[in-house]
Parts: structure tokens; C-alpha cells; sequence
């Protein structure tokens, strides 16, 4: 059986969490393939609101297995806090949550490396969420870090000391103002630690295969997004990791021929958390308007998200690198009351208009161009039905799909589950 892919094609924030939960019904294994705890996936059902960072967005479902893959970092203490809220819910995630032994291990002086290195950047800040994701990547290209294989071995804390000390001496390196009790943080760690260890270690990309060749159903969940990935983002105002569907590969230990459907999640406009570039953000009462309807605040940090038009150069770029199969449109619903929309479908570039993403699309250099379109009044809330969405929605996203040349089979029209129309492919 091939594994399919979900993905974000924007910069974060697109609704993949709730698409995975809609979605997991059609699937045996959730496996999260990359990233850290500085993903926020929202998930809500029966009234309430569920944020997972690192646990699969299947976790819900009592049928389906999750797995943390080996390109994936863990914070077990972060872990350890959503392990404590799905307890509180009664979810029994012993018998469906499976960690690779192959991903590594975010420690308490990572989180402390990345504050320091970001306070020495001053005013050129990259928007780090500082939860020590990019030291702990840093860790693994570097060759230096701690696996969750590694709890398994009887020198595993002699490991630890090794590699925290080398941090401290680090951080004395960036010579800024940093407090921090050191040993305060270790106790909470390996408290954490503990927990982790009481799950079950797999290896991953064996489990996967023999999984596969059962003909069990695996949908590969990414975090973040596409124009975040840190070879094919807007770098360096990326993540730490390829976001990409190449990451499934690389995160999970499937060989590109194993790739099936490739699902891209987007929104009817665009919105980034943090700094870096942003062609079609909005400044004005349209901008806020986007902002207080769609609630853009980030689900990890609580940041207000910038808020902008739909880039379409954008979003043709992330589905021709991830070779998108289908298109899933989120926050719909958030447009209504808009008289007029508008979609980015060219740039002025160094005087010149073109039709694709460029190596630099900082301000002084992009120029959005835009087509426009009517607005619709209607509240898709409560709509169930494709035949129910008003006519100037259906014009909005007959353009996309001709333009970008792959159907959109999925609108969500508000965060519940159950608000998610299916159209045909």
C-alpha cells in the first residue's frame, strides 16, 4: 500500500490538524514525519478545542495507530504535558502512540541555546518559537545528539552530561544576558524522560514497511509549511526542517515510490507568524478583519499572525515542489462579508512582471499583482453541501483549481469536524 501525504502549503497554520482528524477514519497509521513542539495542531469535535505539538492528530481516533517519526524532535517534557491532557480526556494513547528510536531528543540547554542565540541577533530576530528546535537539529547534522533510542542504553545519562555541558560552555559563547537554573530544568527533564520511556520504541521504518506490505493504510502527517522548509522556505525565516513531502521521505524511511496521494492544505487568503517576508500582508481594515474572524493567533505561542491575500505564486510553488494530487481549502468561512476578494496572481519583480517564486521576495524587490473578484455574504457555517456554497465561492475556487491545474476536493467552512464539505475529485 503507498502512504499518502498531508501537507501544509503555506507558511504554518493551515488546518492540517483538523484535515488528519477528518481524515483518519480512511487510515490505519497517523505518522508525523518532521518538526518539534513549535507545531500547534488544533483539533475541535463535540464543543471542545484539542492542541497537539507533537502527538499525531489520529490520537482521537481509538483505531488508529500514531507515530512519531525518526525525523521528528522531542521535548519530553512538552510530551509529557499533552500525554497528561489526553489522560484527563480518558484517551488511552499506551496502546496507539509509537515513538520512533530513531528521532532525537530536544534537552532543557537547547531551548536555552536558542534563546540565546536569537537575543544576539537583536533587531535581525528570525521569530524562533524557542523551543530549542534548531539547536537540536543543529545536534543532529552535527552528529552530537541524543536519540530516544539512546534512553535504552545503561550510558545514556553519562550522554546527556556530555552534550549539556557542552551547551553551557556554548551559551557563554553568545555573551548575553541569560538566567537560568540549570538543575531546576534537569529535574522536570528526566521526570519527563521517564514518562517518555514507560511508551513504546519502535523502529520506525521497519514498522512502516512491514506495515505497508500487509496492505495496512498510513497517512503521513507533516507540521508547519512549505514556504517554511528549510531548503525551499523563505529562508533563513524558515524552520529547521524539510517540510516538504522529500521530508516524509527522510522523516519516515519511505522510499519515494511508495508516495500516494499528496493532500495540500491551504487557506482562502495566507497568514505567517514571526518575521520574514510577506508579499500580499495586509496593513489595513481588511488584514484585521482577517485576524479577528479566523481567531489568527498561533496555537503554540499565542502570536498574532500576519494576515494577507492568497498568494497564488506562492501556493503554485509549493504544490509543483510537493507534487500535490489534491487540494484541501481552509477558513472559507472567514471571507464572508468581503465585498471584493483578492488573489495575487503575478509579481513586479526588479521591473519586470513574473509568474514564479523568486530566490529573493523581500519587499524592496515583489510588487504583488492582482486579479479581483466578487465577495459573498452568505454564513457557510452552517453548510453541509457543496450545492449549498454561494455562486462567487464556487468562482473563486473554479480560478484556483484551473490555475493551479489539481481539484480542490475539501472546503472547510469552521473549525469543527464536522464543518468540512467534500467536493468531487
Amino acid at each position: 500500500m503507498a502512504v499518502d501525504l498531508l501537507l501544509g502549503l503555506q507558511w504554518g497554520d493551515e488546518g492540517k490538524g483538523k484535515i488528519v482528524d477528518v481524515l483518519t477514519t480512511n487510515y490505519d497509521i497517523i505518522a508525523r514525519f518532521q518538526g518539534g513542539p513549535n507545531a500547534g495542531h488544533t483539533l475541535v469535535f463535540n464543543g471542545k478545542k484539542h492542541v497537539l505539538h507533537t502527538i499525531p492528530s489520529g490520537i482521537f481516533h481509538d483505531n488508529t495507530a500514531n507515530l512519531v517519526g525518526n525525523g521528528v524532535v522531542i521535548d519530553p517534557i512538552i510530551f509529557k504535558g499533552e500525554l497528561d491532557k489526553l489522560e484527563e480526556q480518558g484517551v488511552d494513547y499506551r496502546k496507539s502512540l509509537l515513538i520512533s528510536r530513531k528521532a532525537h531528543i530536544i534537552l532543557p540547554t537547547h531551548r536555552l541555546l536558542d534563546a540565546a542565540s536569537e537575543t544576539s541577533k537583536g533587531k535581525a530576530k528570525i521569530g524562533s518559537t524557542l523551543k530549542g528546535i534548531g539547536p537540536t537539529y543543529m545536534d543532529k547534522t552535527g552528529r552530537n545528539g541524543i536519540r530516544v533510542g539512546d534512553l535504552e542504553l545503561s550510558d545514556w545519562k553519562e550522554r546527556y552530561r556530555a552534550l549539556a555541558d557542552k551547551h553551557e560552555s556554548m551559551i557563554s559563547f553568545y555573551n548575553v544576558d541569560i538566567e537560568y537554573n540549570l538543575a531546576e530544568l534537569e529535574t522536570e527533564f528526566f521526570k519527563a524522560v521517564e514518562v517518555l520511556k514507560s511508551l513504546t520504541f519502535i523502529d520506525s521504518e521497519e514498522h512502516i514497511f512491514q506495515a505497508q506490505k500487509s496492505g495496512k493504510t498510513i497517512l503521513a502527517e507533516g507540521a508547519q509549511g512549505s514556504l517554511l522548509d528549510i531548503d525551499f522556505g523563505t529562508y533563513p525565516f524558515v524552520t529547521s526542517s524539510n517540510t516538504t513531502a522529500a521530508g516524509a521521505c527522510t522523516g519516515l524511511g519511505v522510499a519515494p515510490n511508495q508516495i500516494g496521494e499528496v493532500f495540500g492544505i491551504f487557506k482562502a487568503y495566507t497568514t505567517r507568524v514571526g518575521s520574514g517576508p510577506f508579499p500580499t500582508e495586509l496593513f489595513d481594515e481588511d488584514g484585521e478583519t482577517m485576524g479577528r474572524v479566523g481567531n489568527e493567533f498561533g496555537a503554540t505561542t499565542g502570536r498574532r499572525r500576519r494576515c494577507g491575500w492568497l498568494d497564488l505564486i506562492a501556493l503554485k510553488y509549493a504544490c509543483q515542489v510537493n507534487g500535490v494530487t489534491q487540494l484541501m481549502m481552509m477558513k472559507g468561512d472567514v471571507l464572508s462579508g468581503f465585498k471584493t476578494l483578492k488573489v495575487c496572481t503575478a509579481y513586479k519583480y526588479k521591473g519586470e512582471t513574473i509568474s514564479h517564486l523568486p530566490y529573493n521576495i523581500e519587499p524592496e524587490n515583489i510588487e504583488p499583482i492582482y486579479s479581483e473578484f466578487n465577495g459573498w455574504n452568505e454564513d457557510l457555517t452552517e453548510m453541509s453541501e457543496a450545492s449549498q456554497l454561494p455562486q462567487a465561492l464556487n468562482e473563486y475556487i473554479e480560478f484556483l483549481e484551473k490555475e493551479l491545474e489539481i481539484p480542490i476536493t475539501i472546503v472547510s467552512v469552521g473549525p469543527d469536524r464536522k464543518q468540512t464539505i467534500f467536493r468531487g475529485k
